[in-house]
C-alpha cells in the first residue's frame, strides 16, 4: 500500500514539474524580417516572396512555405527546443487561426527594417504594423482562453525580435537619404530608439519575457561579396564594423531596459560571432562553401531569380552556409538557434 501511495505521490510530482518546465515558455511570439518570417509575405502585394520552388525543397513534405529557406527557420528549430512544436506559422496565412497562434505565431515580413523607409523599399509590412498584428493576435487570444488566462500566457511567453539587416544593406548603403539624414552611428542609434521603444511596447502590453537580435557579419553575405569582386569577393568588413558596432549600442539598451523595466527578462542573442565561426571554419561545421550560396550561381540570386528553373542550383544544401545570396540555409539556421538556445535563452528554460 505505502509503495502505491509513494507510487502516486511521485506520478503526480512529475506531473508538476512537467508543467511548470512546459509553462516555462507556452509560446514562441516572433517579430521581425526574412530571417524569421514563415509566410505573411505570401498574403501582401510586394515582389519579396519565396513560396515557391526550390525554397521550401527540405522543409516538411518538400512544399515553399514563403520562407526565406530550403527548410526551417531558426524560430522553428527554437519553438521545438522548448517542446512547444516544430514550426511556427505565420499571423497571415488563413490555413491558421487562434488555436494555432496560442502556442506561437510570426508576424515578421521578408524585407522590412525597423526604419519605415525599410519596408517602403520593396512594400512590404513596416515593424510598428506588426504590433498593430500583436494587439489583434492579444484580442483574439483573450477571446480564446479568457482574459486572466491569456494574460498569464502572454507574460509567460517568449517574445522574439530579430530585425536590422535590412536597414543598412537594403536601405542605408543602397539609397541616399538616409545616409544623408545620419552618419552611420547616428543611424545606429535612430534604430535602436525604435528597437527600444518597441520593447517597451510589448512590455506595456504584458510581454515579460524578450529576446532580441542583434546583427550577423552582414558584409559576409554572398550578395555584399559578390559586390566585393575588386578585393576577391571578400567580406566587407565596413559592413561587418557596422554590425559589431551595432550589437554592443543593442546590448548597453537592452542593460538599461532591465534597469528601467521592473520584472523584465530581456536578452540580446548575438549572431555575429557563431555564424561568423562557422564562415572562418566551415569545415568544422560539415560545410564546403561560405562564400557562395546553393540556389543558382550563389552570387546574387534571390526570391524570384531563384525559382525552380535555375538550372545551377545545388544537390545538398547541407554543404552551403547560406541557401540564397542573402540568407542561411535550414543546417545553419539549426546550428544558430541551437547556439542561442543553449547560451542566451537559457534564461528562459
Amino acid at each position: 500500500m505505502a509503495i502505491k501511495v509513494f507510487s502516486f505521490f511521485f506520478f503526480v510530482y512529475l506531473l508538476v514539474e512537467m508543467h511548470e518546465i512546459s509553462a516555462m515558455v507556452p509560446a514562441v511570439i516572433v517579430f521581425g524580417d526574412s530571417t524569421v518570417d514563415p509566410g505573411n509575405n505570401n498574403q501582401i502585394s510586394t515582389v519579396l516572396k519565396s513560396n515557391f520552388a526550390p525554397y521550401g525543397r527540405d522543409y516538411f513534405g518538400g512544399q515553399p512555405t514563403g520562407r526565406f529557406s530550403n527548410g526551417r527557420i531558426a524560430t522553428d528549430f527554437i519553438s521545438e527546443a522548448y517542446g512547444i512544436k516544430p514550426a511556427i506559422p505565420a499571423y497571415l496565412d488563413p490555413k491558421f487561426d487562434i488555436r494555432d497562434f496560442a502556442t506561437g505565431v510570426s508576424f515578421a515580413s521578408a524585407g522590412t527594417g525597423y526604419d519605415n523607409a525599410t519596408s517602403d523599399v520593396l512594400s512590404v509590412i513596416p515593424f510598428w504594423k506588426e504590433m498593430v498584428y500583436y494587439k489583434e493576435f492579444q484580442d483574439k487570444l483573450r477571446g480564446y482562453l479568457g482574459n486572466d488566462i491569456a494574460n498569464h500566457h502572454l507574460s509567460e511567453s517568449l517574445h522574439l525580435i530579430s530585425i536590422g539587416t535590412n536597414d543598412f544593406l537594403e536601405n542605408y548603403y543602397t539609397f541616399p537619404t538616409r545616409s544623408s539624414e545620419y552618419p552611420v552611428d547616428k543611424y545606429e542609434i535612430f534604430l535602436i530608439g525604435i528597437a527600444s521603444n518597441f520593447i517597451r511596447e510589448l512590455y506595456n502590453l504584458g510581454a515579460r519575457k524578450i529576446a532580441i537580435s542583434g546583427l550577423p557579419p552582414m558584409g559576409c553575405l554572398p550578395l555584399e561579396r559578390t559586390t566585393n569582386i575588386m578585393h576577391g569577393s571578400a567580406c566587407i568588413e565596413e559592413y561587418n564594423d557596422v554590425a559589431k558596432d551595432f550589437n554592443q549600442k543593442l546590448q548597453d539598451s537592452v542593460t538599461e531596459l532591465n534597469r528601467e523595466l521592473g520584472g523584465i527578462q530581456l536578452v540580446m542573442s548575438n549572431p555575429y560571432y557563431k555564424l561568423l565561426e562557422m564562415i572562418q571554419n566551415p569545415i568544422l561545421f560539415g560545410f564546403e562553401n561560405v562564400a557562395t550560396a546553393c540556389c543558382g550561381t550563389g552570387y546574387f540570386e534571390m526570391s524570384y531569380l531563384c525559382d525552380r528553373m535555375n538550372p545551377f542550383t545545388c544537390s545538398d544544401a547541407n554543404k552551403y552556409i547560406f541557401w540564397d545570396s542573402f540568407h542561411p540555409t535550414e543546417k545553419t539556421n539549426f546550428i544558430l538557434a541551437d547556439h542561442a538556445f543553449k547560451t542566451t535563452l537559457t534564461v528562459f528554460r
